[in-house]
């Protein structure tokens, strides 16, 4: 393994990462299909959405952080060669992460009608903005194992399985979406008229497409991982003899204080990361909202648009994740360093590719997103600001993902707190007043060259390999 050539590590990686880069791709273009039915209705409609999308990653980046602090070990488990133990993970996960996520979904309902106020939205969108936001509340749970599942799948070696689902569920999103957002309507082919039902719901429908296809992908990835994984499915086993001791272990369903621990040092400092982050776009948001109803609507499809770019990064860092954790576990860290450089160096060349294609179709991005011109030419000016940053923005994004396989997550925590509050919010609202939107894209674009030159620094001085296996 110590010999292993440049070619074969880089191959490994494309090998996890291309599934998931395709999956992350996909869920970029329905997003965009998405925006473009909810903008086919007016600015309102989509500034509703976009008032609350930033609180909906807050909470759904609470949900990602539990599920990372189980699946974290799993895959250090399995480098280990110790799959009983994976299993007995994945059995906690599913408690701990079930009660979590009914924690959230209740507190998500209960906040959902005075958020729209919190964050300074106009009174003529708060109605739709609380709607949406309470029936992402409701599916909080069902996204809760849809992201357990899928990230233990992930740090198992599976990356296609996941994907192929993800993807899938862009798909139902699109059709669900259709048929609940718009109408009834009649399509005509020729002298044949097709009815085609319609629930007419609006922006509320947007949020209950998703939720049905949430819904069907995360049973499915619940039964491929419970019943159908390779290294965990949770099957009987009737071992014999010194395999006995093993099916005891493995069988069991009871909460271990080093495993509860262990999830905690992970999951603890990644929570805080996502509240930091999120914490700081909301933040940015309540910027945002008095430039505006075309302000905040350019503002939300310019973020669903950004996804071109950076989903790439986040189909890699998945994949250096697994391959990091598995050679940690394995105990080789001089295999987890390189592994951690060739996936930065391929996030950075994958979305550096992808900022300039972004850079040149952002007029026909926004064309195909929205109707209302003037929001079409804000949104134009403020993506073509941000492709800029996307170099560095792929460095902090794979980085994190390869400490996060060594089990180093309070670091990066910390660095996204002062990149974020530090940089970001400070720069957009000393440049908001005075540039308006565009002020806030230009620090947004600053920040995130800052985070990246930080992430890279903490990459190349190693000290995250210092850590050991956690398992």
């Amino acid at each position: 393994m110590e010999n292993i050539t440049k070619r074969e590590l880089i191959k490994r990686v494309l090998i996890l990462s291309i599934p998931a880069i395709l999956a992350e791709i996909s869920s970029v273009i329905m997003q965009y299909i998405d925006a473009a039915m909810v903008g086919s209705m007016g600015a309102n409609a989509t500034a509703a959405i976009g008032l609350v999308t930033t609180s909906t990653w807050l909470i759904g980046g609470l949900c990602i952080g539990t599920a990372s602090g189980f699946s974290v070990q799993v895959s250090q488990w399995i480098g280990a060669g110790k799959e009983a133990e994976a299993r007995d993970v994945l059995r906690q996960s599913l408690i701990v992460s079930l009660f979590i996520s009914s924690f959230f979904c209740v507190l998500g309902i209960l906040i959902s009608n005075p958020l729209p106020a919190w964050l300074g939205g106009a009174f003529e969108i708060h109605k739709d903005a609380t709607i949406y936001f309470l029936i992402f509340a409701c599916t909080l749970p069902v996204k809760q194992m849809r992201y357990l599942a899928g990230s233990m799948l992930q740090c198992s070696g599976d990356m296609k399985t996941p994907s192929i689902l993800n993807a899938a569920m862009c798909g139902m999103d699109v059709i669900f979406n259709w048929i609940f957002i718009f109408p009834s309507s009649t399509f005509v082919i020729g002298s044949v008229e097709i009815p085609v039902y319609g629930a007419g719901m609006g922006g509320a429908g947007a949020a209950l497409g998703t939720a049905v296809s949430e819904v069907i992908v995360a049973v499915l990835m619940l039964w491929v991982v419970v019943f159908r994984s390779e290294r965990l499915r949770l099957v009987h086993r009737r071992n014999k003899s010194v395999a006995d001791t093993e099916h005891v272990y493995e069988e069991s369903w009871k909460l271990r204080r080093k495993c509860l621990t262990t999830a905690a040092k992970i999951a603890i400092p990644m929570v805080f990361e996502h509240t930091v982050m999120c914490g700081a776009q909301v933040t940015a948001t309540r910027i945002v909202a008095p430039l505006g109803t075309t302000s905040v609507a350019a503002n939300s499809l310019a973020v669903t648009a950004e996804g071109l770019c950076y989903m790439p990064g986040y189909g890699i860092s998945s994949a250096a994740t697994t391959l990091v954790g598995q050679s940690i576990g394995a105990g080789n860290k001089k295999l987890a360093r390189r592994y951690a450089r060739i996936s930065v160096l391929l996030g950075v060349l994958f979305m550096s590719s992808a900022s300039v294609l972004m850079y040149i179709l952002a007029p026909w991005i926004f064309a195909m997103m929205t109707g209302d011109v003037a929001v079409r030419e804000l949104g134009t000016m403020v993506l073509r600001i941000e492709a800029f940053a996307e170099p560095l923005y792929a460095v902090s994004i794979v980085t994190v993902g390869a400490l996060r396989g060594a089990g180093d997550t309070l670091v990066p925590s910390i660095l996204n707190l002062f990149s974020m509050w530090g940089v970001r919010i400070v720069a957009a609202a000393l440049l908001a007043p005075h540039l308006g939107l565009a002020g806030v894209w230009i620090a947004m674009c600053a920040e995130l060259c800052v985070r990246g030159v930080l992430f890279l620094i903490r990459l190349l001085r190693e000290k995250w390999l210092e850590r050991g296996a956690l398992v």
